[in-house]
């Protein structure tokens, strides 16, 4: 009686259970959109005007899918809100490259080719309204990313970035409003780091700065677009979606 019994529940469990998984598919959150634009070498100032036109956009009209901005700046300085210039090297008003004063957070950092700068524009009630998760979030992407090749990134208590080996290779500096991201993440790639040599990096004094070509050789940004992008999709739980044009919609 007993072996009849367990027949008949496992005969109705084999039944019921594609009933109980597609429930439990039907109660799971639809992943959210993320629109990915992989752009080229666009100048500081034009990918600045996208960021502040994309979120004001966003203030109006919450309901736009969010966005991520991937790609490289000719040789550029930003300083955050309240960066001090006394981590210039040089004098501001002689500067070698151009100098950009902007509503991030954080102290001044060197954009150039052969680092790949990601812009995400979220709305973060989709996700978590708090600014040190999204700051650790961006971390992990880019721990992630440094892990397909076989690199261990590590975070230092009471700094932002990710470091390997005790050399900075990716710096944070974002700017939200009413929960709406802009400004993002840099990983250096491949880039001359001559520049950084001009600045304290990041108010950062003791600390070097470095590249993913020191530990890769021969690395690209082209191949590390492509992992950025995937740690992008996982880390935050949202479907990336590869956009053609050169220009970001408002």
């Amino acid at each position: 009686m007993y072996s009849r019994e367990r027949n008949l529940l496992i005969s109705l469990y084999h039944l019921l259970h594609p009933v109980i998984v597609l429930d439990k598919l039907r109660t799971l959150p639809t992943p959210r959109n993320c629109q990915l634009y992989n752009l080229g070498c666009v100048p500081y100032g034009t990918a600045w005007d996208w960021q502040r036109s994309l979120l004001e956009a966003r203030l109006t009209h919450p309901d736009l899918e969010d966005l991520l901005i991937l790609l490289e700046h000719p040789p550029v300085y930003t300083l955050g809100t309240g960066s001090s210039l006394a981590h210039l090297k040089f004098d501001p008003q002689r500067s070698e490259y151009p100098l950009y004063r902007t509503e991030r957070g954080g102290e001044v950092t060197h954009h150039c080719p052969g680092q790949l700068v990601g812009y995400p524009i979220l709305n973060l009630h989709h996700y978590q309204c708090d600014l040190h998760w999204y700051l650790r979030q961006l971390e992990a992407v880019l721990i992630q990313t440094l892990a397909h090749y076989g690199l261990v990134g590590e975070r230092i208590p009471g700094l932002t970035g990710v470091w390997v080996e005790g050399v900075k290779v990716a710096a944070i500096g974002i700017k939200v409003k009413r929960w709406i991201t802009m400004h993002g993440f840099a990983l250096n790639v491949c880039p001359d780091l001559a520049g950084f040599g001009q600045i304290v990096p990041c108010g950062i004094g003791d600390r070097p700065v470095g590249s993913l070509a020191q530990f890769v050789p021969g690395i690209e940004v082209a191949e590390v677009r492509v992992q950025v992008a995937q740690a992008f999709g996982q880390v935050f739980g949202c479907q990336i979606l590869p956009q053609a044009g050169a220009i970001p919609p408002a």
